[in-house]
Order: C-alpha cells, then sequence, then structure tokens
C-alpha cells in the first residue's frame, strides 16, 4: 500500500472515531448533580497533573549453542521513563522513552545489529527510542488511541508486544475499541509499522514491518463458560511480503471455580491462515490448541497441545510474526519461525508458590505436523520473587535446555533478572 493510501485509510479511521465518540456522548446524558460542581479541569491541569513511571530491568543472559565454540553473554540495563497526563475532555496523553545499555563488553553476544556472528543471538540491542506515543480519547463505553501504543490481544499467540524482550515490540495505529453492546468488547487497530524487538536501527533482522495490517477482535463474555473471541488478522507488509497472510479464527478460555482451593482452567483456540496481498506464496495452513489446567492452593498442573500447520513445500507453515513468541514452542525460541513442516507442541508443566517464591516447570515435545519428524524436547523452569512493601521489586532466575533430535540444535540458556519500578 502506497503512503497516500495509508494516509488517507487512517484519515478515514480517525472521521470513524469522531463519530463513535458523537454517538457515545449523545447516548450517555450527564446525571442530575447532587452536589456542587467540581472545578472544571482546565488543558494545563491535565497536562501539569499527570503521573510519571520509572522503571529499570537488569539482565543477564548467556547462551550455549551448538555448533558455536564461544557462548553468548548479554548483560543489559533497560531504563524505562514514562509520563500519562490527566484527563481533559476526554482527551489524554502518554509518552514512554526507553534506554537499554550494555554494561560490560558489547562484544560478547549477536544483537543482531552489532556484527557479531561468531556468537549465539540474544536479541537485546542497545538503543535508545520513544516505546510508546499516543494521544487517547475516551467518552463512555467508546475509546480510542492515536499513536505508537502496545497491542496485546487475548493470550498473544497472534498480536502481542513481546515484553520479555528489553526492546518491547510496539505499533503505529489507530486504535478503536468499544464495550457498548452488553458483555461484549470490541477491538479494531490499522498499524501502518510494527516496532520490532530488533529496532530501530537495522541489523540482520528488520527493525520495522511497514504496510497495512487490520487487526480486529470481538470478544463476549460467557460468564461461567468464560469468553470466546472471534478475530481476522490482516497483515500487509511492504519489505516482508513472504508474512503477509489473513488469518481468521476463534479463541476460548475460562476458569471455573470448584472450591475456596480447587479451580479449572480451558484454552481451545482454531484459526485458518492464507496467503495475503503481495505474498507470492500460494497456500493455506490450519492452528489449533487445547490446554486443560488445575489448581489446588498453591499448586497447579496444565497439559497442552498446540499445532501450526506445515507443508511438503517451503514456505507453506502458518506464521504467527506478531506474537509473543518467547511464551510459546519453548525459551529456548528454536521455533520463532515456523520450519516448513509446522510444529506438534505437547507440552505438560507445573507451578508452585512456596512462601513469596513463584516456581514454574514445563516439558515440551517437538514434532513435524505434515511429515514424520522428531524435533526435540526441551525442559523450561524459572522462579520468580516479588518484593518491597509495593512488590515493586522482582527478582527472578529462568533455565531453558532444548535437546535436538531432527531439527536445529542443542541450546541451553540462562537468565537472571533484576527489576524495580517506582
Amino acid at each position: 500500500m502506497t503512503e497516500t493510501k495509508i494516509r488517507a485509510s487512517s484519515i478515514l479511521l480517525l472521521a470513524t472515531a469522531a463519530g463513535f465518540a458523537s454517538n457515545a456522548m449523545a447516548a450517555d446524558p450527564v446525571p442530575a448533580a447532587t452536589a456542587a460542581p467540581a472545578k472544571p479541569v482546565t488543558f494545563v491541569d491535565a497536562v501539569t497533573g499527570g503521573k510519571a513511571h520509572l522503571e529499570f530491568r537488569y539482565r543477564l543472559e548467556s547462551v550455549d549453542q551448538d555448533p558455536f565454540a564461544d557462548d553468548a553473554l548479554a548483560s543489559t540495563l533497560r531504563s524505562r521513563l514514562n509520563y500519562a497526563t490527566g484527563d481533559w475532555h476526554g482527551f489524554s496523553a502518554f509518552v514512554e522513552a526507553d534506554n537499554v545499555t550494555v554494561l560490560g563488553d558489547d562484544d560478547t553476544y549477536n544483537s543482531t545489529t552489532n556484527g557479531v556472528t561468531d556468537r549465539p543471538v540474544v536479541a537485546d540491542p542497545e538503543y535508545t527510542e520513544v516505546n510508546q506515543s499516543y494521544l487517547q480519547f475516551k467518552s463512555g463505553s467508546f475509546t480510542g488511541l492515536l499513536g505508537r501504543q502496545r497491542i496485546m490481544l487475548d493470550n498473544q499467540r497472534f498480536v502481542g508486544n513481546v515484553g520479555w524482550r528489553q526492546n518491547e515490540q510496539t505499533y503505529d495505529a489507530v486504535t478503536l475499541k468499544s464495550s457498548a453492546l452488553a458483555k461484549t468488547q470490541l477491538h479494531y487497530s490499522y498499524i501502518s509499522n510494527v516496532n520490532r524487538i530488533t529496532g530501530p536501527d537495522e541489523g540482520a533482522q528488520p527493525a520495522n514491518y511497514h504496510g497495512a495490517t487490520h487487526a480486529l477482535n470481538g470478544k463476549v463474555d460467557l460468564g461461567t463458560f468464560g469468553a470466546v473471541t472471534g478475530f481476522a488478522y490482516l497483515l500487509d507488509f511492504d519489505n516482508a511480503p513472504a508474512l503477509s497472510s489473513s488469518t481468521y479464527g476463534v479463541h476460548w478460555a475460562g476458569t471455573y471455580k470448584v472450591s475456596d482451593a480447587t479451580k479449572l482452567s480451558w484454552l481451545a483456540s482454531y484459526a485458518s491462515q492464507r496467503d495475503y496481498a503481495d505474498n507470492l506464496n500460494d497456500y493455506s495452513a490450519d492452528y489449533y490448541l487445547l490446554e486443560g489446567g488445575a489448581t489446588y492452593g498453591k499448586f497447579g498442573l496444565k497439559a497442552g497441545y498446540e499445532v501450526l500447520g506445515g507443508d511438503d513445500q517451503p514456505n507453506h507453515a502458518f506464521q504467527t510474526p506478531l506474537a509473543t513468541l518467547h511464551a510459546f514452542q519453548g525459551w529456548a525460541d528454536k521455533f520463532l519461525t515456523t520450519p516448513r513442516g509446522g510444529v506438534e507442541d505437547l507440552y505438560l508443566g507445573a507451578t508452585a508458590n512456596v512462601g513469596p517464591v513463584a516456581l514454574q516447570l514445563v516439558w515440551h515435545d517437538f514434532q513435524a505436523e505434515a511429515f514424520s519428524q522428531d524435533y526435540g524436547n526441551e525442559w523450561n523452569a524459572s522462579a520468580a520473587c516479588k518484593f518491597g512493601a509495593k512488590k515493586n521489586y522482582e527478582a527472578m532466575l529462568k533455565f531453558a535446555d532444548y535437546q535436538a533430535d531432527g531439527f536445529a540444535t542443542d541450546t541451553t540458556k540462562l537468565w537472571a533478572q533484576f527489576s524495580a519500578a517506582f
């Protein structure tokens, strides 16, 4: 899509937002006053009376990956400062700046932008940029956002912010949200640019995905039966046409309280994907996920089976380039791009809270979907502890061990992380 068309679409969406807002204000008359009216908030009051937030996150990440002779070791500190203004006639603004600094040598890992190719990748490049910057309008059940923003839909399997990496994935977008229908949440985003975790500087991977992406998501609350979501994601990337796709699907998730100590949970999802826009690959592929879990007091168990369809032909597998990929198919990140044969992921997990420490253990078995081939298996483990009067400090240890059996190579990763928020 040309830049002119993108601008035209943005103007059209802004006009639509204004219409929704006007209807929302007309549908919500101001109730009769029951007390003396408050002093009107001026524009200056809204700008100067906002709230600031400061956050630091230090991480030490090591990667031992065959066949590299040397391990990767990344010591990085992310500093984040943001400011949210107050409300002025429904309008507010938010701005957030991030900086990631390497503490120590910057040639001990491949950040994707530093040119180090003789060590494994740790996708945390040094950078300073505006992470978010948007104008928001709220009236009644309607919310509209314009600018660089965080978008996280459902379990982030298709659209997420990749919050684990030091450079968060954000979107230059127009977003419209409405909860006017009872027990229903509607979401639409027109995305002109994806600010990827490997940016903002160009490197071995694209720093951005340019184009015209449409994300539609509608969720209905079913009460004790959870919530069901229907979605459509139309990805059109000018600089990555092989990843352009149309994906339609449904997502159902919920919990059921058996007793004060026992809860059951479930998740089921299905989607169908095809080539879209300028993608030269003529393909179709399916996705589905089934997961069940139970918690009793401080202990929990879960089991799941996730499938991304594949094919004998290259570039025909189900892809999710906007997902929070680290949360799926193992923390070793061996399947960030779905291989030709697709992926079947059978996993079992357990959690426990021991005092203030949250423990997690997960096992994965990976196989191809389109043909008979073992990929390997993986163990994941983590321990995290929040502390402080406001629980604004967190320490975490995290481990991933992937044992290859026909796909990729043996990989072991270890993380030590500390964060503080003020």
